[in-house]
Parts: C-alpha cells; sequence; structure tokens
C-alpha cells in the first residue's frame, strides 16, 4: 500500500505539509473505545505508582525530611495546577498526541515539536530509570538483578502492549490496585513505630540556613524538588490514551484529576511515616526503601516486609508498563503526523504501533546497563518539566487568544491556575542543574539533536489530514473568518 505524498498542500509557519492516500491513515490505526475513565485513573496512577516505592527517597539525601516536605508540597502544588489545566486542554483538543496537540494549536508546529520531543524524552528515559529500581527489587527477591532482569522486562511488556492495548491496560489496571494495596499495607504497618524524631536524624551541614529540619539548607529545598516530583511523573500522559477513550471530552477530564487525587494521598502518607518510623538518614540511598523502612522498623525480616517486597515489584511493573504505552503513543501521534520517521507509526492487526514500542524500547534498555537510576530520573524531569512550562503557556494563550472554543470542562481558577503550574514547572526546570548539571547538559544536547531533525527534515515533511493537524487547521480557519 502507498504511503507516498500526493502532493504539497500548505507552506505555512515555516513548514511543508504533504497530502497523503487514505491507506496511509489506514495503516495507522488504534483501538478505539478501549477506555473508561475508571481505567483511566487506573492508568494515571499506574504511571505514577513506582515513585512510591522507589526513587523519591534520594530527596532525602539532597534536602533532609523538611527540604523534601517543603518540595514535595511544591510540586503538588504544580501538578495539582497542572492536572486541571491539562483537564480543560484534553476536553477541548482530544487527540493522541496530548501535550502536542495542546500546544500544536496553541503556537503552530514548532511548539507542537518541541513539546512532544521533552515529553518523548521523559517518558523514553522513565523506564529505564524503573528498570533499575525493578533490578534492586529482583536482587533483594530472588538474588538476581542486572542486565538479565532490565533486558526480561523490556522484552515481556514490550510484548505485551504488541498484543493490544486493550487487553494492556486491564492487566495495567490489575496490577496498579495490587500496588495500590501493597501501599495500604505499608502505611497501616508504619503507623505504630512512628516517632517525629526520626524525621530529622540527618546530621546538619554548614549550608546556609541549615537546621534539623533543613539540614542541607535552603538551596536542599531546590535539590530536592527533581525526586519529589517522582511521586507525581507521568500523571499528564493520561491524555496520550484520548483516541482509545469511549467518551474523550468527559473521561479524559475526570482520570486526570481522580488519578492526581489518589497520588496525592500516597505521597503524603508515605513521606511522613516512612521516615517517620525508620529514619530519613537510613532511606536516603536506598534502591528498595519501604522495604528497608519495615524491616528497620521491626528489626529484622517480617511476613509484612516480604509482602511488600515482593508485591512492590508489581508497583514498579505498573509503572514500567504503562509509561512503555506512554512512549509508544507519543511516538505514534508524532510520526502520523511527519515530526519523526513515518515508519513508527504504522499499527499490526491488534492496533498496536510496533516499531512506536520497540525502538525506544531498546534504548531504554541500553540506558538501563548504566545503573544510575537515580540519574536517570534527571533526565525524565529535564523533559517533563520543560513540557509542563511549554503546555501550561499553551492553555494561557488558549484562554486569552481563542476564548470561543468549545471547553467541556474549564479549569478552576483560570489562567491563574495555569500560570501557577507554569511558574512551578520553571522552577523545577532549573532545580535539576543543583543536583549533576553535566546530565541535564546531556539531556539538552539530544533536545537539540531532535530540533535540528525537525529543523532541518521534517518541518518540510509533514503529514495534513492528522487528527492534531486537522484541528489546528479547523481552528486557524474559524480565527481567519472572524
Amino acid at each position: 500500500m502507498s504511503t507516498q505524498p500526493s502532493h504539497i498542500v500548505s507552506h505555512a509557519q515555516g513548514v511543508e505539509t504533504e497530502s497523503v492516500d487514505a491507506d496511509y491513515f489506514a495503516n495507522r490505526q488504534l483501538k478505539q473505545g478501549a477506555a473508561g475513565w475508571v481505567l483511566l485513573i487506573g492508568l494515571g496512577v499506574a504511571y505514577v505508582i513506582s515513585g512510591d516505592y522507589a526513587g523519591w527517597n534520594f530527596g532525602l539525601a539532597q534536602g533532609g525530611w523538611g527540604g523534601m516536605f517543603v518540595a514535595t508540597l511544591l510540586m503538588a502544588t504544580m501538578y495539582l495546577c497542572k492536572c486541571f489545566s491539562l483537564a480543560e486542554l484534553s476536553s477541548m483538543i482530544p487527540t493522541a498526541g496530548g501535550g502536542y496537540g495542546f500546544t500544536r494549536t496553541a503556537f503552530g508546529p514548532w511548539g507542537g515539536f518541541l513539546t512532544g520531543t521533552a515529553i518523548l524524552i521523559e517518558y523514553a528515559i522513565a523506564p529505564a530509570a524503573i528498570a533499575c529500581f525493578i533490578g534492586a527489587y529482583c536482587e533483594s527477591l530472588f538474588g538476581v538483578g542486572g542486565w538479565l532482569v532490565y533486558l526480561a522486562f523490556y522484552v515481556v511488556f514490550v510484548g505485551i502492549h504488541i498484543l493490544g492495548a486493550g487487553e494492556a491496560l486491564k492487566l495495567m489496571f490489575a496490577i496498579t490496585a495490587v500496588a495500590a494495596i501493597a501501599l495500604g499495607v505499608f502505611i497501616v504497618g508504619m503507623l505504630p513505630h512512628f516517632d517525629a524524631a526520626n524525621l530529622f536524624d540527618i546530621p546538619v551541614s554548614e549550608a546556609a540556613g541549615a537546621s534539623a529540619f533543613l539540614p542541607f539548607g535552603y538551596v536542599g529545598i531546590w535539590a530536592a524538588i527533581p525526586y519529589a516530583m517522582w511521586f507525581f511523573l507521568a500523571v499528564e500522559g493520561v491524555p496520550l490514551a484520548a483516541e482509545e477513550t469511549k467518551n474523550p471530552k468527559r473521561d479524559l477530564p475526570r482520570g486526570l484529576i481522580g488519578a492526581m487525587l489518589v497520588l496525592l494521598a500516597f505521597a503524603g502518607l508515605i513521606l511522613l511515616v516512612g521516615p517517620g518510623a525508620a529514619g530519613a538518614k537510613a532511606l536516603m540511598g536506598s534502591g528498595n526503601p519501604l522495604v528497608e523502612a519495615l524491616e528497620s522498623a521491626y528489626n529484622g525480616s517480617t511476613w509484612m516486609s516480604q509482602f511488600v517486597n515482593l508485591v512492590g515489584l508489581a508497583g514498579l511493573i505498573a509503572s514500567f508498563f504503562s509509561i512503555i504505552y506512554a512512549y509508544s503513543r507519543q511516538i505514534f501521534a508524532l510520526s502520523r503526523a511527519g515530526y519523526l520517521p513515518r515508519s513508527l507509526s504504522v499499527t499490526n492487526r491488534n492496533k498496536a504501533p510496533v516499531a512506536a514500542l520497540v525502538v525506544p524500547g531498546i534504548i531504554g534498555f541500553g540506558l538501563s546497563l548504566t545503573g544510575q537510576g537515580d540519574l536517570l530520573i534527571l533526565v525524565a524531569v529535564f523533559g517533563a518539566t520543560l513540557s509542563y512550562v511549554l503546555m501550561m503557556a499553551a492553555h494561557i494563550t488558549l484562554r486569552l487568544r481563542r476564548p470561543e472554543m468549545p471547553r467541556p470542562y474549564r479549569t478552576p481558577g483560570g489562567i491563574v491556575t495555569s500560570s501557577v503550574a507554569l511558574l512551578l514547572a520553571a522552577v523545577a526546570l532549573v532545580a535539576g542543574f543543583l543536583v549533576d548539571p553535566r546530565v541535564v547538559i546531556g539531556a539538552a544536547a539530544i533536545y537539540a539533536l531532535f530540533i535540528a531533525y525537525f529543523a532541518l527534515y521534517s518541518r518540510h515533511h509533514l503529514v495534513s489530514g492528522t487528527p492534531e493537524e486537522e484541528f489546528a487547521a479547523i481552528q486557524a480557519a474559524e480565527k481567519a473568518l472572524r
């Protein structure tokens, strides 16, 4: 079947858009109606739940418990405001492109590409970080870790996604439910051992503003921000399921906000009872902090620690599994529209984009071999925060310039809400440089390569007729008539 362009139809905004024949889109179809709002809440929680099991505790080493607590409050505010804003955008522009579609409508092709590739960096790197934590859990459970574990998980879970979205989403929901039960067991088990003094057992440094509450001073708050984000990172991926959702204008806002409320509850309780029972110092460098917290509180291994250890693996799997789904949908949308190589968006008979699943999986596996989960988190956070700034700017721009656009859901507080999220996202973007500037500069270099690809090649080969491009074209035409 031919997928070659038949002619160039537009030269607007410094890009060239080509028309394609019907076979092009016939070979790029997702399975519609696979998810309702309850499944979307599960998907949103699944994206993030691994952050409750491992990764957040590295923030204790950067800011102490007080620094991590303040950083978590700031990031919880940012994510809640962002989810309210994205709920509006996703109800207006329900496409598989998610943030790329929002900024494409607000700022044109360049804005869409810059956002889409920033999201892609976040979602392609996050599974590699999670694979490192999975390896640590498997090592403690079975005595086997390292590259064989990373490879096995990539092969199995990419393979399940290739079988189809409906089956993958339902399995993801079940795994997430089990992982959430284990978090409940952990919280209940730690409560009797809580002692507020344990929160402040990290020695006080000589940094400016250092105290028992902020042992690394004021700068520790800022340095802890990337790890506070790990409690919520990737929940914004819910809109990527738009084209596979039964009623996206209603279900996407419910899924986003519902998932965020669940994550807020888990983040607050875990940050309080974990270090409060085991001590902040004991957890700040752990690859398996919940299990170590239980064993510290109960003076050794118990059925509870063994249960959380075993089921904690399910939490890591849930996020690993779901973020693979997210990166494949982001790549699918960008590829279908010509921003990335078009072959990446071809779907199989199960309506799964095989190349969009496999290619980032190979790259992620390679990165997981570094074993540096904490540094990989920084790369993912760089892409995430950059996309947040752009998406919140899109919300503000569309509110101001396109107030007449239909908004099935409206953000409480309007542009004030999205402005708060934008400001905090900008703060979080800079925070990564305080932890390890080399890593963030490396991530920026990868981003620059994407930009060069778009500037030199793909902006001359975009595809007309995709949902994101058609939506933007319709809105532009309506604006021109006024």
